[in-house]
């Protein structure tokens, strides 16, 4: 099908409204949608919140209430393919079939193997014609994280650091605070709201006693466009092989989801309700490379690294942020388990005897360096932000 200027714009308009789900839909893919009447638009709707209404559903709900009598025949623009099975809601084909749509323009295909095609092909059983591809790519920007979740079986992972011009994350004594300036900070808060789960160790959590929070008042300008309520706090995971952290840590006084990853689950202490104790070994039946543990630099008293990310697949994170230390750092870009590196460096120089940015102890020679690709370079406040693909 040749698209025509109208159809770019009708679909630009429906990314528009995915974006505006963006720090609030996680898990579920952001999805925008726009029903499209007599060359005017009759509804639209974006998905904000997991079990709430799909964008198509909301779409048909507001044309539904403005324009009753021109929802049938009407065309619909989705930024991807709609659902054909049934979730926490029904099935947006069918939604689409049942008020009488006339067209879908789809911008992709789901790219869940188990369930892409199925709604186009259940739209054009029921006699409704579909075009696909229509702002393909920027619809995939939508949905980096779910995307390769659906096809790799792993969660997008993002690892934050912060640094000094020569690459110090803290003085020799442990001072770190801060380094990087509050637009900056403010910067990380909005990738801690985007993202399904964030990881850290328990030396961080212990030595800054820190709770790894979205903290609203910190989210500068986006507090205009999201209310505290639709904001929700992503998972917290925690790796703590030495069963080490307690109760009375800053952590466990914010009721939100915590996970603690350990080589045993620990009875003596009361955990609250909302914290999940989870062995994180070697586990051969998630891990086809299981046999490769020794290879990997994986030793069987740790927290296994590669399982780790595969048990929160299981959960459905697409989005993951590592928050940590150097060692815990570069344990996960050693062994390759890193998409992207966002660094944030400040104009300070914090000499010789601060503590480095990340601990690649295995890498020893130039060959075995890792190769970064530089996709972005801006000034946040004072600060560099620098995003690399590993």
């Amino acid at each position: 099908m040749v698209f025509t200027k109208q159809d770019y714009q009708y679909m630009q308009q429906a990314i528009s409204l995915a974006k505006q789900g963006h720090f609030t839909t996680s898990p579920n893919p952001r999805v925008g949608c726009v029903l499209v009447s007599n060359g005017g638009v009759i509804g639209e709707g974006y998905h904000q919140k997991a079990g709430d209404g799909h964008a198509e559903v909301n779409a048909i709900t507001f044309a539904k209430k403005k324009y009753p009598e021109q929802i049938k025949g009407a065309t619909a623009y989705v930024t991807l393919e709609p659902c054909s099975h049934f979730g926490r809601t029904p099935p947006c084909a069918q939604g689409l079939i049942d008020v009488g749509i006339r067209h879908v323009i789809i911008a992709m295909v789901d790219p869940n193997p188990q369930v892409s095609g199925r709604g186009i092909a259940m739209l054009e059983a029921a006699g409704i014609t579909t075009s696909v591809g229509l702002l393909e790519e920027e619809a995939k920007t939508l949905n980096v994280g779910f995307i390769h979740l659906m096809t790799t079986g792993f969660p997008y992972v993002r690892c934050k650091l912060a640094a000094s011009l020569d690459g110090k994350t803290a003085m020799a004594s442990g001072e770190s605070k801060w380094i990087t300036g509050a637009q900056a900070r403010q910067d990380v808060q909005r990738l801690r709201a985007a993202s399904c789960a964030i990881i850290s160790g328990a030396d961080a959590i212990i030595d800054d006693n820190a709770k790894m929070t979205v903290r609203w008042k910190e989210l500068g300008s986006l507090k205009e466009s999201y209310e505290q309520k639709l904001l929700r706090q992503p998972v917290r995971v925690i790796i703590d092989s030495k069963n080490r952290l307690t109760p009375d840590l800053a952590l466990f006084q914010c009721e939100a989801p915590i996970i603690l990853m350990r080589t045993t689950i620990e009875k003596q202490h009361n955990w609250p309700h909302f914290v999940d104790q989870v062995v994180c070994l070697v586990d051969k039946d998630l891990d086809e490379r299981a046999g490769e543990k020794e290879k990997r630099g994986t030793k069987t008293e740790q927290v296994d690294l590669t399982t780790l990310l595969l048990k929160l697949a299981q959960r459905g994170f697409n989005d993951v942020l590592i928050e940590s230390g150097a060692n815990l750092a570069g344990a996960f870009i050693e062994q390759n388990l890193v998409n992207e590196l966002i660094l944030y460096q400040a104009p300070k120089l914090m000499g010789a005897e601060g503590k480095s940015l990340v601990s690649l102890p295995n890498i020893e020679q130039l060959s075995q360096s890792k190769n970064l690709t530089i996709c972005d370079v801006r000034m946040v406040g004072k600060d560099i932000k620098i995003v690399a693909k590993l």
